[in-house]
């Protein structure tokens, strides 16, 4: 569970969904629509953790079910939330690319206005990571 935090989600008819890590006490989310539940649960965990000197471990996933037993009982689910620091220094890395997919990125990026291929690849890495996620039961 390295790197991710496991997040309580709930929802009643009428209402919105309702996120909150047991692990995190204060830390919550909400979202009304299902597809926006990912993002603000990662922007919730990105602000609570921001501001700590020492971040947390994560809660194994037993550990994580008996806290949130009454929760689940009820129809909640758990779901599995990357934990993305903010960035605080760039780190220059070489990478190896296929030629014709890159010449498909610099097209890509002067449509969609990218200032350079760096910005791209962080910009697709965290794409990827929030989501590539998958549901925990």
């Amino acid at each position: 569970m390295k790197g991710q935090y496991l997040a309580v989600v709930h929802h009643e008819d009428g209402s919105a969904y309702g996120v909150h890590f047991p692990d995190l006490e204060g830390c919550f989310a909400a979202a009304d629509d299902p597809s926006d539940i990912l993002k603000n649960a990662i922007d919730a965990l990105d602000d609570y953790l921001a501001d700590l000197v020492e971040i947390p471990q994560p809660s194994s996933i037993e550990d994580v079910r008996k806290a949130a037993a009454e929760d689940l009982n009820e129809g909640a689910y758990l779901m599995a939330v990357p934990y993305i620091p903010r960035p605080m220094k760039v780190e220059r890395v070489n990478v190896s690319i296929d030629r014709a997919l890159l010449q498909a990125i610099d097209n890509f990026m002067e449509t969609a206005s990218i200032k350079n291929r760096s910005a791209f690849f962080a910009m697709a890495a965290m794409n990827e990571i929030r989501q590539s996620r998958g549901d925990v039961q």
